[in-house]
This record gives C-alpha cells, sequence and structure tokens, in this order.
C-alpha cells in the first residue's frame, strides 16, 4: 500500500491554467485555447511541483505497481480527481497484477477505471469473464465486454462456454461476432440467433461484424419480406452491403411507425427553414 499523500495535479494544473489564461487575457480564441491547455496539461507533467518533490509524470513513475494502484484506489475513494499522470503511468506498466485485483473491487467507479486502463490484455480477461458472469452493473460488463471485443479470438473459447450455459448471451454474441478467426462454431450461433431471435437488427449487425458472406442468402431472403419494419430493413441492408451484396428492390415504408418517427425527427420545421435563410 502506498503511504503517499494524495496529491491532486489536475486541480494544481487548473490553477496554474487560471493564471496562464490570465497573463494572455484575449490573446488567444476559444477554438485556439482548446488547442493550447491540452499542449499545456502534456507541459505541466514535466515540471517540478515542490508539494510533490517532483514532476508529475516523476512522482507516479516512481511508484511500484503495488502503489500505483493503491494510489488510484485512494483516489477514487477520498474523492480526489484522477490525473491523467497516473491512468497513463498505469497503462504503461502493461496491466500489472494489482491492476487486475482491482477488477473483483465492489466500488463501481474503481472497477470501471480498471477495466478501462487494463484494456484488451489477456491478463485481465479471466476477471472481466467473472464480472460478466456476475453481479456487476450493467454499464461495467458493457465495459468488460468491450475490451474483450477489442481482443475477441483470444476470449472466444470462454465466450463459447458461457453462451452455451445460457449465461449473458447477448454480451457473449457481441464478443464472438468480432472474432477474426474462422470458425464455424461461432457463424452457426450467429446464424441459429438470428433466425429465432427477437431482435433482427441487433443480429444482423453480428453477422455484418463477424463478415462471413456464407450468411448472404439467409439476409436477403429477410430483407425481402413484406412483414419487416423499416429499422430492421435498414440494418439488414447494411448487413448484406457489410458481406459485399446488394439488395436493390424498391420498398415503401411510409406507412411504418419507425421511418414516420426517423422522419420526422429528421426534417427541421418551416419556421427554422425560413429564420436560416
Amino acid at each position: 500500500m502506498s503511504n503517499k499523500q494524495l496529491i491532486d495535479f489536475d486541480g494544481l494544473f487548473e490553477e496554474k491554467l487560471s493564471e496562464y489564461i490570465r497573463m494572455n487575457a484575449g490573446k488567444y480564441s476559444e477554438k485556439q485555447w482548446e488547442n493550447i491547455i491540452p499542449k499545456l496539461y502534456q507541459q505541466f507533467g514535466d515540471i517540478y511541483v515542490a508539494k510533490a518533490g517532483a514532476t508529475p509524470k516523476g512522482y507516479y513513475a516512481a511508484m511500484s505497481d503495488d502503489e500505483l494502484c493503491a494510489t488510484l484506489a485512494r483516489h477514487v475513494e477520498e474523492g480526489v480527481p484522477v490525473s491523467d499522470f497516473l491512468c497513463r503511468e498505469l497503462e504503461a506498466r502493461g496491466c500489472p497484477d494489482a491492476l487486475v485485483s482491482l477488477l473483483s473491487r465492489g466500488e463501481e467507479e474503481i472497477v470501471t477505471l480498471a477495466v478501462n486502463l487494463a484494456g484488451s490484455n489477456v491478463k485481465a480477461f479471466p476477471a472481466y469473464f467473472d464480472l460478466l458472469v456476475g453481479n456487476a452493473s450493467a454499464d461495467v460488463k458493457e465495459a468488460a465486454c468491450e475490451q474483450l471485443k477489442g481482443n475477441a479470438d483470444a476470449a472466444k473459447e470462454r465466450a463459447l462456454t458461457c453462451y452455451e450455459a445460457g449465461v449473458e448471451r447477448e454480451l457473449m454474441l457481441e464478443i464472438l461476432s468480432r472474432c477474426k478467426e474462422r470458425d464455424d462454431r461461432i457463424y452457426e450461433i450467429l446464424l441459429k440467433e438470428f433466425r429465432t431471435g427477437d431482435d433482427i437488427p441487433m443480429h444482423a449487425s453480428y453477422l455484418a461484424a463477424y463478415g462471413d458472406e456464407r450468411a448472404l442468402p439467409v439476409l436477403l431472403e429477410y430483407i425481402d419480406r413484406d412483414d419487416i419494419n423499416y429499422l430492421e430493413y435498414q440494418e439488414l441492408k447494411y448487413a448484406i452491403e457489410a458481406l459485399g451484396g446488394e439488395y436493390t428492390r424498391p420498398r415503401d415504408f411510409t406507412d411504418d411507425k419507425y421511418y414516420q418517427e426517423i422522419m420526422e425527427q429528421s426534417s427541421l420545421p418551416p419556421e427554422d427553414k425560413k429564420s436560416d435563410a
């Protein structure tokens, strides 16, 4: 555990930034400030801070993996903003064991930070699956799923096992659809879910993401049905085109409620058009 004091480097930077902005009042446009401030923040990382006895970057670089992770947790627990310098140093460590251990913590904010910092490193995958099959919030599960999708082939076997066991099937389909290596087990599962599931747009998107053109005849058969709605048509058309196919039969969705809603949202009221003239 780290006994070092928690330092609000972002707060210190804000103080320096306010002073810098006052000294340069009127010198830059708002757009220019948007480009300048991130550069100033990066420069701040290499400036000696007396309170820390080091630069912000150096302060965290001197910590062990365990100290870094304990410091991250303390920042969240004590309500002190987590600086980008702490996050970048942790990312540079390549997913240390101490970071993986934070994934089993109960506090959602700490777990979410740990997921984002561990990224798609396979060392974190067992912990990610524990989150998916456990009682984590929907947001945490979605964050873990995103990282597993980033290296889906390494997550494939566990995802298949969970799918067959009926655990978080939609999330498992999402992961499996991102696998790059062809596997007939995955293709058959994605096709079966498309044919039998309720959510045609979502399951069509999985087939599009997986990229196996063998699904084209089935997609073309579905899009040609008269009972599909506009949202289903749009996603099916996208999936067909993503797999190298084409669908050209004219369709009329003017009586479709989804089509009407989209048209209403996308059209500007007449008075707005006049005011823009």
